[in-house]
């Protein structure tokens, strides 16, 4: 059987559309689709223009929800809500560790002044799975 954190992963890590939700300056939900990727340590990426209201939002409150893995609404499979803090990078190391094909659409390419990466480090994050109405929790130690 596997860990609890195990599982968070696998439904984590692959490349996947998912629910990002900020906090407007309003003090608002602002929910977005946004293209996502998780790695082994739970933390979740994704590119985004710098210039861009999320990156305004992150920097004035960090707090952001992300709602995933559910990529066929006809088939409930289990799904993650995950609660973290979110920081906005420019970072080369991160810029280029991230930089796929796929983005060369929106981009010039990873030193584009326009492209940069948020990573979000999650506190707490549910699995949720159906038929069952209780999810198991993780929480950052």
């Amino acid at each position: 059987m596997s860990t609890l954190k195990e599982k968070i992963s696998t439904i984590l890590s692959p490349l996947q559309l998912s629910s990002v939700a900020t906090i407007t300056e309003e003090g608002k939900p602002w929910v977005r689709y946004m293209m996502t990727i998780g790695a082994d340590d739970l933390s979740i990426r994704f590119a985004t223009f710098a210039q861009s209201r999320k990156v305004a939002q992150i920097a004035a409150n960090p707090e952001v929800h992300i709602t995933l893995g559910v990529t066929n609404p006809g088939v409930m499979i289990p799904y993650l809500q995950i609660q973290g803090r979110a920081r906005f990078s420019t970072e080369a190391a991160d810029r280029h560790g991230f930089w796929s094909e796929m983005l060369a659409g929106y981009f010039s390419g990873p030193d584009d002044p326009n492209y940069g990466v948020i990573i979000v480090t999650p506190y707490r994050i549910e699995l949720a799975t159906p038929g069952t109405h209780t999810p198991e929790v993780w929480t950052a130690e």
